[in-house]
């Protein structure tokens, strides 16, 4: 992988990847505007086997916001993310507060350099693979690092969050 050094597709996550060091691939893909499984197209659009490509999603965990990043091959455990971080009852944040929230629009959330910080969870099956891709801030365009990069960009932890669909 190699920093990506071009700031004309400069996004919030892009930047605070390079101000930390993180070495990343960005994956841009045309994005069909009529699609609205964000995950399952840029799996299919950078040819990617599913369970390697991964969603951000927000969750209100008794009444705080945390960011979990599951594959976009499966759906996220709400009990389990709670329980994760301590709490008691998860359930989806409303979409325009997780914009609001994290600066980015739903289908382009990155879990990084968001507006406000969040707890941070990452779904086990990451540690599966030597790179993952996530949401580089905008739709049509993902960032191929390494789990651990990830988590210490985010200062996220690793549970099993995920289940199949």
């Amino acid at each position: 992988m190699s920093k990506n050094r071009d700031a004309s597709g400069a996004t919030p996550a892009t930047v605070a990847l390079l101000a930390a060091g993180v070495p990343f691939t960005p994956h841009a893909y045309a994005h069909d505007a009529g699609s609205t499984n964000f995950g399952a197209e840029a799996a299919s659009e950078l040819n990617l086997d599913p369970e390697r490509v991964f969603k951000t999603l927000l969750a209100d965990v008794d009444g705080s916001l945390v960011v979990a990043i599951v594959p976009v091959s499966g759906k996220l455990d709400l009990k389990a993310l709670a329980s994760a971080v301590g709490g008691r009852k998860a359930e989806m944040a409303d979409p325009k507060l997780a914009e609001r929230r994290t600066g980015y629009i739903v289908g382009g959330i990155s879990p990084i350099g968001q507006k406000t910080k969040h707890a941070t969870v990452l779904d086990e099956t990451a540690e599966l693979f030597d790179t993952i891709f996530v949401s580089g801030g905008k739709r049509g365009f993902d960032i191929e690092l390494a789990p651990t990069d990830l988590l210490r960009v985010t200062d996220g932890i690793i549970a099993a969050i995920g289940r199949d669909s």
